[in-house]
């Protein structure tokens, strides 16, 4: 059996990553361009400006294909932020999703962030679900119009 590696996520990631976003939320959520716009921005601004040393994005891999990814930026000097957690269809339902959550988390507290944080859409019920198992907890919750569509939009929040 080939295992699914993670690696560190590369430059060259960036258009296959926004594409999944926007081809994945098209399909799913009825998401239109801009949400693909809006990850493109966010992988560009890592690229441009990361630190290193506090920063780092993971790309899930088996047998050289890209199947999902998982991200810690920082936000301020105690707290993280969690983004760009994907999982394509084929590799949902296998363990791999608590296997990023677990690797991201981990690395947050390891560089010593207190907290980290996340934005996401109440429509993600597996995600929202592995989110209560690892302790995080909702900290508010709101409808919005965004990206052609009505949804609700969630912050949420793990202190370490």
């Amino acid at each position: 059996m080939v295992e699914i590696t993670l690696r560190e996520f590369e430059a060259r990631d960036a258009s296959w990553l926004a594409a999944q976003h926007g081809g994945l939320y098209a399909r799913d959520e009825g998401f239109d361009a801009s949400f693909e716009t809006l990850v493109a921005g966010i992988l560009d601004d890592f690229i441009a400006a990361h630190d290193p040393t506090c920063e780092r994005g993971w790309i899930a891999e088996k047998n050289g294909k890209r199947l999902g990814s998982i991200f810690c930026v920082r936000l301020d000097a105690n707290t993280a932020k969690l983004r760009l957690f994907l999982l394509t269809p084929e590799a949902r339902g296998e363990g791999l999703g608590r296997r990023l959550l677990d690797v991201c988390m981990g690395y947050a507290k390891d560089k010593g962030y207190q907290r980290m944080q996340l934005w996401t859409h109440e429509s993600h019920k597996a995600a929202c679900a592995l989110y209560i198992k690892t302790g995080w907890r909702l900290v508010s919750s709101k409808p919005v119009h965004s990206f052609g569509v009505d949804l609700v939009e969630q912050s949420w929040e793990i202190d370490f």
